[in-house]
């Protein structure tokens, strides 16, 4: 059915705002058919928790709409007060709709507690277990549906909203359950239950804030972009190696990013600069990720730095495995050798712990040449 839809809804397969319409009025047309079998039959059974979900379909209902304007926001191109576009309307959207679902989850869960104080004798028939069981395979099919365009165009909306809906796959299983174990046993359950699915809508509001606020506060970069914009960069011929890659979004579709290459100091700056040139524009136009890259000039024909950097950086990893260094150089006096250099260290130290690392690491050097002098400059990593 996924397939069916794109391949007759979409012409421009490249085109992102498509797909997030096409999600949107699925999305809408699905659940106001959902919320209105449902509302039909708690009302006709007298169900709070059956009337609980159906309202919780509204929501969805509404959210689509939301995500449908969302999609539109975000497509709109770069302009002089945004001249990095608007693809960030889609996390704002996003966090729009963690509301409206957090706020059906403590209306559903007011409503529950009433029902617990003050229970009400169910009318269980047949077509409403069809129906919830017909809704939980629609919900299923909206979470697989919208998952598989989130992914294919990277879409934070489009993840959570399949996450909503799988969460509404157990919301109504548990719905379901609640009557059958009245009808078969007379235990009237349904407040409490009603209570279950409240909480759940209620995490599932929570995850999707989640989800949408970190994108906004400045995620760390994920592990296989790091690596993957790291290993093409040192793919190129005179570059010897990356460190400080950092990654900003501005919506799915555009990112920049910026990163320390060490480039032989044999080198001309022409020469460099043409190197680099080339891979900022590669980048671009292969991983669609605007990349500025820092050029740090490196010793590597110097046996005595070459072999200095390699006891430094062993040093360190016997410390600490997950620490590591980088723009090693080293200026060489009578007296006193300066050993300049960048240490990367978890975020799991703090001021005490730097300081308590950086005097043993001297100290330990200085017993390899009392004259090693270190000025360290400590920093944290970027990737996640």
């Amino acid at each position: 059915m996924t397939g069916f839809l794109v391949k007759h809804f979409i012409k421009d397969k490249s085109n992102r705002t498509a797909y997030g319409v096409l999600a949107g009025i699925v999305g809408i047309f699905c659940n106001v058919l959902l919320f209105a079998g449902k509302l039909t039959i708690g009302l006709i059974i007298n169900s709070s928790a059956v009337m609980t979900d159906s309202f919780n379909n509204l929501s969805d209902a509404a959210s689509s709409v939301i995500s449908l304007v969302g999609a539109k926001l975000a497509a709109k191109p770069a302009d002089k007060e945004h001249p990095f576009g608007h693809g960030r309307y889609e996390y704002i959207v996003a966090l729009i709709v963690s509301f409206l679902i957090l706020e059906v989850g403590f209306s559903c869960f007011k409503t529950s507690i009433e029902k617990i104080f003050h229970p009400e004798e169910l009318n269980i028939s047949t077509i409403a277990i069809v129906i919830l069981v017909v809704s939980v395979l629609v919900k299923i099919w909206l979470s697989l549906f919208n998952r598989k365009l989130g992914k294919k165009i990277d879409s934070k909306v489009l993840l959570a909203t399949a996450k909503d809906a799988m969460g509404d796959v157990f919301v109504t299983s548990a719905t379901i359950v609640s009557l059958l174990i009245y009808r078969f046993l007379g235990w009237n359950v349904d407040g409490y239950v009603g209570c279950i699915v409240a909480l759940l809508v209620f995490w599932a509001g929570i995850s999707v804030a989640k989800d949408t606020i970190e994108p906004l506060l400045g995620e760390a970069v994920p592990e296989e972009l790091y690596k993957e914009i790291c290993e093409k960069v040192s793919s190129y011929e005179g570059i010897e190696g990356t460190h400080d890659l950092i990654v900003h979004s501005y919506g799915p579709a555009r990112r920049m990013a910026s990163v320390h290459a060490e480039i032989k100091n044999t080198l001309s700056m022409e020469a460099a600069h043409e190197i680099v040139d080339k891979i900022e524009q590669d980048i671009l136009k292969e991983m669609n990720i605007f990349l500025v890259i820092h050029m740090d000039p490196i010793d590597t024909d110097n046996e005595t730095v070459n072999r200095c950097r390699a006891l430094v950086a062993q040093k360190v990893r016997e410390k600490d495995m997950t620490a590591t260094i980088h723009d090693f150089r080293m200026v060489s006096g009578q007296d006193q050798i300066n050993l300049i250099f960048d240490l990367v260290l978890p975020y799991s130290y703090k001021k005490e712990g730097i300081r308590n690392f950086t005097d043993d690491l001297e100290s330990e050097l200085k017993k390899e040449d009392h004259r090693y002098n270190c000025v360290i400059t400590v920093e944290h990593s970027f990737v996640n």
